[in-house]
């Protein structure tokens, strides 16, 4: 193992530039001394409120959800420099202490004053000039966390957003609206539970703040560690085995942390050089962390943030939404999985030496325990509890399993120590839900979002694929500069309408916008999951993005098909749906051939496009479809399985 080690450490160097959330490391303050100190206690100070609304009770939803948003602002000010390469200094400087000062003040009114507001008669009773000044200054700072945090090209949307809002009125034809002041626009953004403080940053300041809390004492409780140490265990010795433990240990994590970048960077210092090691060439390693990471925010029981903002806004538990994930999330592993063997068979590839291994059961007896959390989880959600009871007791789970393990290092520090990562983990969804916040409530007064639904209907000519390909494209689009919640969010008012209104449903229709929003993460040109696990490989980051492509296929196909038929998402009777996903899961392994060029030995491009045609085919449900594509299949496998033994038998 010491040669792997040495490996390891090395490609972890290559990995400095990023810190454990995925955010380019230049971004971020390294604080010490008193002003680390004072931002530790604010971090900690943070997770505590949550964990004490957790326990006693949210409260009215204006007061919780900007003492969330003051918190991160804070924080953000705290710890974001105002551009990467400014100074690099461990103390925060005057105008970013104004700045905390300035948020702080700002969002304790409507803190304190959240009651009052709610009861007010909204856009009859007018706002005192203060109470326009303070949504001024709070939206001006809440503008800048986002660009510090999210980066320019969210900034640059709300902007255009606010523009048109205020300036609306002067625009021609169908896009004009009736003309708005700045006292009701104001009134409408930070007065109401419309604009900033609407349901994503509810759900944000809630159920998904105690998961970010619960991955991080998952983390600090050697948990993660586990997960990695018994995929290498249980994958590392088969064929392609590294780039497997990638895919298994990258799923369990991902699924915990919804980030694909922190994911990848994580977890892909470690796996990355193994791959590399075995024989794979970088890009490919760096592509198969980056798909494997990103497939764990569509992964249950836990999957990103944005899955419980699409429970709020279907008015559904969470575990249905895990649920109907399930198959989905299962053929995008399978596609990774079957590539990854088969571009090990192509090539050669063998696993890793036993003596490079530990005991997959000396792994198992001493930390199976870490199961419990997530089996907490599962359980809680399953038998009807709320996903913020579920999520504050699986932390205490892990407390629990921590100091009755051996293998945990669970202190008081521990503790300490995973509180104020978490609130410092929380800080980009937070930011992204507020920021979204202020776009859907332009959206919501202006009406622009039904013109939009229309303008891509119109686009499409009430064509359903085509506007599938139009809203793929721009959730595609949208996500490769903002992060997943970001990206779904802004769509939820422009383009879901529009699939719903040509026949899809609600649930299929937000399932498609998600996933696009998510593997956007390893699309080029700008695929930041991929970028970062070619930093860390080593590897030309566009050609490892294209490999990533390729790996992630069938999160570009699964969504076109549960549209059509959502016994995917597991609407239908039992047996449709045991049949479907049987069928689903041959068909995705014919695409995995496809795309690797591979099945019993080399497939010729002719044989490729038959088999991706007919993989296409059972992946569809529907026994029409079926029959076809596995009499189609079963040539492909026939013909190969004829000329590999003439070829064996001219070799001997």
């Amino acid at each position: 193992m010491e040669s792997l080690k040495q490996q390891v450490e090395l490609e972890e160097k290559k990995s400095d530039e990023y810190d454990d959330d995925g955010n380019k490391a230049g971004k971020l303050r390294p604080l010490k001394g008193k002003a680390g100190l004072i931002i530790s206690l604010l971090a900690i100070a943070m997770s505590l409120f949550h964990l004490y609304t957790a326990l006693f009770g949210i409260f009215e939803s204006i007061m919780q959800r900007s003492a969330h948003l003051g918190f991160a602002l804070m924080l953000v000010f705290a710890i974001y420099k105002p551009a990467a390469k400014a100074a690099k200094s461990e103390s925060i400087p005057w105008y970013d202490w104004l700045f905390i000062g300035v948020s702080g003040v700002v969002y304790s009114y409507f803190v304190f004053n959240a009651v009052d507001i709610s009861a007010r008669m909204t856009y009859i009773e007018p706002l005192s000039w203060l109470q326009i000044l303070l949504g001024i200054v709070a939206g001006i700072v809440l503008i800048e966390a986002t660009r510090r945090v999210v980066g320019n090209a969210l900034v640059i949307i709300i902007l255009i957003f606010l523009v048109y809002g205020f300036f609306g009125q002067v625009l021609p034809g169908a896009i004009s609206h009736g003309g708005f002041t700045m006292e009701w626009i104001i009134d409408h953004l930070y007065y109401t539970t419309s604009g900033v403080f609407s349901t994503p940053l509810g759900v944000s300041a809630t159920f998904i703040f105690l998961f970010i809390l619960f991955g991080k004492f998952l983390e600090v409780s050697g948990a993660g560690q586990f997960f990695i140490d018994l995929s290498v265990a249980g994958m590392g010795k088969y064929r392609g085995g590294p780039a497997k433990v990638a895919v298994l240990a990258s799923a369990i994590m991902g699924t915990i942390s919804g980030s694909a970048v922190a994911n990848t960077v994580t977890t892909g210092a470690f796996t990355i050089p193994m791959m590399k090691k075995t024989g794979y060439k970088g890009h490919f390693a760096g592509a198969v962390e980056s798909v494997a990471s990103t497939g764990g925010q569509i992964t249950p029981p836990i999957m990103g943030a944005s899955a419980f903002i699409i429970a709020s806004y279907l008015g559904v538990p969470y575990i249905e939404i895990a649920l109907a994930a399930i198959i989905p999330a299962l053929l995008y592993y399978v596609s990774v999985f079957m590539q990854v063997d088969l571009r090990a068979k192509r090539t050669g590839l063998h696993g890793l030496n036993k003596n490079e291994l530990p005991r997959t059961w000396d792994v198992f007896k001493k930390g199976f325990i870490f199961f419990l959390p997530l089996i907490v989880i599962v359980v809680m959600l399953s038998t009807g509890t709320s996903p913020m009871r579920a999520g504050l007791f699986a932390i205490g789970a892990t407390i629990l399993v921590a100091l009755i393990n051996r293998v945990a290092k669970m202190d008081m520090k521990s503790v300490v120590k995973a509180l104020d990562l978490g609130a410092r983990a929380s800080l980009e969804t937070a930011i992204a839900c507020a920021a979204a916040g202020l776009i859907i409530g332009v959206i919501g007064f202006t009406g622009i979002g039904l013109q939009f639904s229309s303008l891509i209907i119109s686009v499409s000519g009430g064509v359903l694929f085509i506007t599938l390909i139009l809203t793929m494209i721009t959730s595609i689009i949208l996500g490769m500069g903002l992060p997943t919640v970001a990206a779904y969010i802004v769509q939820v008012p422009l383009t879901i309408p529009a699939l719903i209104e040509l026949g899809v449903s609600p649930l299929a229709a937000h399932f498609f916008v998600f996933y696009f929003a998510s593997v956007s993460a390893i699309t080029p040109p700008v695929a930041l999951a991929s970028f970062a696990a070619a930093g860390i490989a080593g590897a030309d980051p566009m050609k490892t993005s294209m490999s990533a492509v390729k790996l992630g296929i069938a999160a570009f196909i699964v969504p076109f098909i549960f549209v059509y038929g959502e016994v995917l998402l597991l609407v239908g009777s039992p047996l449709e749906i045991i049949v479907a996903t049987i069928t689903a899961i041959i068909g995705i392994i014919g695409v995995a051939a496809a795309v690797e060029g591979w099945l019993l030995r080399h497939a010729f491009w002719y044989e490729r496009l038959i088999l991706l045609v007919g993989s296409i085919l059972m992946v569809v449900p529907g026994l029409f479809t079926d029959l076809i594509g596995l009499v189609v299949l079963a040539g492909v496998y026939t013909l190969q399985r004829f000329y590999r033994k003439e070829l064996l038998q001219n070799e001997t």
